[in-house]
């Protein structure tokens, strides 16, 4: 029997569920590189680079093993820029008798799998993902009907169910979570370690010139271009985590520091995302790594949390409420997105640190992603829709499983309380406690009130008298809800004016930019006019503090 194994891009593995029982005296694997995956969102250049270059280097990997790879460039003649043109065109070159696929990351891919079972001719089997940990079919179990899906519930049954950092029934060190040693801010002067990076070889500069150029429109740069393209470099990254990272990881997990956007954290997202690395092998090696004393165990249990936790929860979550789950919008959010997301062009310091650096390398860590650029979102009440977007674009590591739980049910309490029980929203003292980003600011984060206060401090209190009757009475919002009961009402008055004025200046075309800013060759990332990225003015009307 002649197979046709089609491997996806985020598939990049050799252990995955599509090639475990390949016949290399028969079988073919097929690969494409295709505008219609790249361009559906307009992804990062960085991302789109990242996954071309490991395509082509694991399908060289393939190929010194003696199996045949029919592997299908973006600038290739008769590319038809879809995954099942170029199924269809490779089923009619092979003249195979079934096509083998393991199931894709993402609802839209399913639905089009579905098709291909349906049209495609030859049998289409559609295989588990058998890198992660839990498989779809348990987490459902798992969540049944519940309403409410609290993602340490789970994670506690996953440590039993892997025994990591488990000393028989009971998790090691007595704690299930270690999460408040896991908030230290940076002390200042501290010095953080260099991370490695991996200079583009002659398969990576290749495909940058090609991205250049294909996708010229695209977000993002590729001139800091260092992520890991190989199985062996992404070995060799997590490694060097392991001996300089992961000993302060958990100190300062949620620390920001300006012009610093990598600090401790691991970076393997991308590489893990792609299949470079497995989800086990990272969280075995992180316990090894405390076993033998190489790392505290709160740094190594906060790590762990992170991919068997987290990563293994919204996975599960997106499948198990997918195609539903996108379409809530709990808080009636519809604010078009700032423009500024899009040109890091602000005076909020800290949205353009976290901007310019997602500019610049694809990447911002999670407390960048959650408490800077979500909770200005949320407390803006940007359209969810939009937000996700704008993430599933922006991030080398970000594909939609992934991607839209974490937005839609953290960030913006979309599905208002799936995931969490409240909102994740905050005031511009918490990024001054986690970060050094209030010292740069032309607004005064000390300040409550008026055109120089920080932003974040008046649109808290705006958010929570907005949505008073939604949220009041949630256990954990309690204590600013009765601050809010004892305020002032010239006060509040206050924070309603300076929030409607400051909402009311985001400006939602780069047309509208400041003559001195110049234009921005930034394109939409669709062209539904509904959907255009949005640019600030009102944080430029403020230029120096007080």
């Amino acid at each position: 029997m002649r197979t046709l194994r089609f491997l996806l891009g985020d598939q990049l593995t050799r252990r995955i569920a599509t090639l475990t029982d390949l016949d290399p005296d028969h079988d073919v694997v097929l690969m494409v590189e295709v505008r219609a995956e790249a361009t559906y969102v307009r992804h990062h250049k960085q991302k789109i680079a990242f996954l071309f270059s490991a395509m082509r280097h694991f399908a060289a990997e393939l190929e010194a093993e003696g199996i045949a790879v029919d592997y299908v460039r973006l600038d290739a003649p008769g590319n038809t820029g879809s995954f099942t043109g170029e199924l269809e065109r490779a089923v009619a070159r092979h003249a195979v008798d079934r096509v083998v696929v393991t199931e894709p990351g993402e609802w839209r891919v399913w639905e089009m799998m579905q098709g291909w079972r349906a049209d495609l001719g030859p049998p289409v089997e559609i295989r588990d993902d058998n890198r992660f940990l839990c498989p779809r079919a348990d987490f459902a179990a798992w969540a049944g009907d519940r309403r409410s899906l609290r993602m340490e519930t789970f994670y506690r049954g996953m440590r039993r169910r892997t025994g990591l950092l488990m000393e028989g029934s009971e998790p090691t060190g007595g704690r299930w979570n270690f999460d408040p040693e896991n908030r230290k801010g940076l002390p200042k002067g501290h010095v953080v370690p260099e991370r490695v990076g991996f200079p583009p070889d002659a398969v990576t500069v290749e495909v940058i010139a090609l991205v250049e150029h294909a996708f010229a429109d695209h977000f993002g740069e590729t001139d800091a271009f260092a992520w890991p393209v190989t199985r062996a470099e992404a070995i060799t990254a997590f490694k060097h985590f392991l001996a300089v990272g992961l000993p302060t990881f958990g100190d300062y997990q949620d620390a920001m520091r300006a012009d610093a956007p990598f600090l401790y954290h691991a970076l393997i997202a991308p590489a893990l995302n792609a299949g470079l690395l497995t989800p086990e092998e990272v969280c075995r090696a992180a316990e090894r790594a405390y076993r033998a004393g190489a790392a505290p165990l709160h740094c190594v249990e906060g790590f762990i949390r992170q991919i068997l936790g987290w990563r293994e929860y919204v996975r599960g979550l997106y499948w198990a409420r997918m195609p539903d789950y996108a379409a809530s919008n709990a808080l009636a959010a519809t604010r078009d997105l700032p423009w500024f997301y899009w040109s890091g062009e602000t005076a909020m310091n800290c949205l353009a640190q976290c901007i310019g650096a997602t500019r610049t390398h694809a990447y911002a860590h999670h407390i960048q992603r959650l408490m800077v650029t979500g909770n200005f979102a949320l407390l803006a009440g940007i359209a969810p829709a939009q937000v996700e977007e704008w993430y599933l674009v922006v991030y080398a590591d970000a594909y939609e499983w992934v991607e839209l739980p974490n937005v839609h049910g953290m960030v913006l309490w979309a599905d208002g309380g799936v995931m969490g029980s409240k909102p994740y929203a905050a005031s511009g003292a918490y990024i001054n406690r986690m970060s050094d980003y209030c010292r740069g600011c032309a607004y005064d984060v000390a300040k409550k009130s008026g055109p120089s206060a920080c932003p974040f401090n008046y649109l808290y209190w705006n958010f929570l008298i907005r949505h008073a009757e939604r949220l009041a009475d949630n256990p954990r919002l309690a204590m600013p809800y009765r601050t809010l009961a004892r305020m002032d009402p010239t006060k509040r008055a206050a924070i309603l004016d300076d929030a409607a004025r400051f909402l009311d200046g985001l400006d939602a075309a780069p047309s509208a930019a400041p003559a001195d800013q110049g234009s921005l060759a930034l394109a939409a990332p669709r062209s539904d006019p509904a959907r255009r990225p949005a640019r600030d003015t009102a944080t430029t009307a403020s230029r120096r503090k007080g």
